[in-house]
């Protein structure tokens, strides 16, 4: 009886080793590792040119991307060292040419090129990025007329970005000291090749970065320059960095990158561009000499209308004066009213001395020595008639003495004490004021009783009715006659 598991066409359930057949089965890293060791062998380093597509960065700094033209693609990786020495910034679209080594991808089992090198891929490629470009930022606004600034008629500070060593930097500061001379602050950068964008757009936003206090005075313009050459010699200043970097600078700018007919982004972004490095000098700075003629031409129009003015007011003068009446015709009036015045003023002066004089006689008239005399002797005599007489004084001392004893006796017999004498006594609250009725009494619970010889206190009530002889100083009595001490008046 035969195995299930047999099968007569050489296939079964299972893997059974067949007669004659040594090849031992592989494994998937077996044969992902032979792939990749004969496609290294087979292709070390190659040229590819092809389009850019997929583009991205990662975090890491490593770039992946495909290329590809109208019938294949191949993926593509850029590891982060060689990313940072591209002479361009890569985008999707670009025509490109990479140099690298061709190899295998285990893990999605696709073939790929690892790029050490990317150049683009001839001028029209080229331009085509450069015009890419120019649309993406020309869309945010990077280019805009709002955006550009005023430049300053005579800075006193001007930073120029270029290289150190070439005839840029030289035609500058010539063109500069033959116009006006002026402070050059020059920051050094590489003007094309490996990292040339990244120290150009460094040193705008250094300048930018300066602050009125520092060491450093900051710049009132900033020039952006290069000598010509080609597209690629150039293409540094097409960069994105660059060009937002002027977009971003605080300071103006003028962009002087090539000759004439050279254009680059960096023109489209500055405030003022310059066709060559020598035409920014001039643009920068007025002629020194054409300066002072001017601040001369406006010295003498300035004295020229300073004296038109002084003729005018002069001639304007003249004509008021002419138009004004004489001083005597003014005076004229005034001086009349004077005299007028003076005249009365003599007139009232000798009405008031002859109404004086007339006063003083009629005073002095009663001052006459007869009249004096006789007004003295008058005076005596009735002096005469009022001699004081004794008799007549001492009568009226008698009848005042007389009044007053009459008075003394009235009150001795209206002292309230008085009846006291004749065995009466009088009744007083506890504060010593005298109580003339009984309802008065009844009011109070303790009573005074004054007699003659003392005081006494009783109580109103009827459970304690007995009276307790307090003693009490003995009042004075007036006495029925004048005390003899006195004496008296009269």
């Amino acid at each position: 009886m035969s195995s299930p598991f047999d099968d007569d066409n050489g296939s079964g359930l299972l893997a059974q080793p067949k007669a004659g057949d040594n090849a031992q089965p592989m494994t998937i890293s077996e044969i992902s590792t032979a792939l990749k060791r004969t496609v290294e062998d087979r292709f070390g380093r190659v040229r590819l040119r092809g389009e850019i597509s997929g583009y991205k960065r990662a975090a890491s700094g490593h770039v992946y991307m495909s290329l590809k033209d109208d019938k294949a693609v191949i993926d593509g990786v850029i590891w982060r060292g060689n990313a940072g020495r591209l002479a361009f910034a890569p985008e999707d679209g670009v025509e490109v040419i990479a140099t690298g080594k061709l190899t295998t991808y285990p893990g999605r089992s696709k073939y790929q090129i690892v790029i050490d090198t990317m150049e683009i891929a001839g001028e029209g490629a080229l331009m085509q990025l450069f015009e890419k470009l120019k649309a993406k930022l020309g869309e945010e606004g990077l280019f805009a007329p709002e955006r550009k600034k005023e430049l300053p008629y005579l800075p006193r500070t001007i930073g120029v970005v270029t290289s150190p060593t070439g005839s840029v930097i030289r035609d500058i500061l010539h063109r500069l000291a033959d116009r006006c001379p002026s402070h050059v602050l020059v920051w050094p950068v590489l003007v094309q090749g490996e990292g040339a964008a990244k120290q150009i757009a460094g040193a705008i936003r250094g300048f930018s970065a300066l602050d009125t206090d520092d060491a450093v005075p900051r710049p009132d313009l900033v020039i952006v320059a290069r000598g010509g050459g080609s597209i690629e010699d150039l293409w540094s200043f097409n960069e994105e960095e660059v060009v937002r970097a002027i977009a971003d600078c605080t300071i103006p700018i003028i962009s002087a990158v090539g000759h004439e007919t050279d254009t680059t982004l960096a023109d489209y972004a500055a405030d003022r561009r310059a066709p060559t490095p020598t035409a920014a000098a001039e643009m920068a700075v007025p002629v020194r000499a054409d300066l002072l003629a001017f601040i001369d031409e406006l010295r003498l129009r300035a004295r020229r209308a300073g004296q038109r003015g002084v003729s005018l007011a002069k001639e304007r003068l003249q004509n008021q004066i002419r138009l004004m009446p004489k001083l005597d015709v003014l005076l004229q009036p005034q001086r009349q009213k004077t005299d007028d015045l003076a005249s009365a003023l003599k007139r009232g002066f000798e009405l008031r001395l002859v109404g004086a004089s007339g006063a003083l006689a009629q005073k002095s008239g009663a001052l006459r020595p007869a009249l004096l005399r006789r007004k003295h002797e008058n005076a005596v005599a009735a002096l005469k008639r009022l001699t004081l007489r004794p008799a007549a004084l001492q009568k009226q001392l008698h009848d005042a003495g007389d009044r007053l004893d009459r008075l003394w006796r009235l009150a001795e017999q209206l002292h309230p004490d008085r009846p006291l004498e004749r065995g009466y006594a009088r009744v007083t609250d506890a504060d010593g004021q005298t109580l003339t009725s009984r309802k008065a009494a009844t009011a109070h619970v303790a009573l005074g009783l004054v007699f003659r010889d003392g005081d006494m206190s009783v109580y109103t009530d009827a459970n304690s009715a007995r009276a307790r002889r307090a003693p009490k100083k003995k009042r004075a009595v007036p006495k029925t006659g004048k005390d003899e001490d006195q004496q008296s008046l009269f």
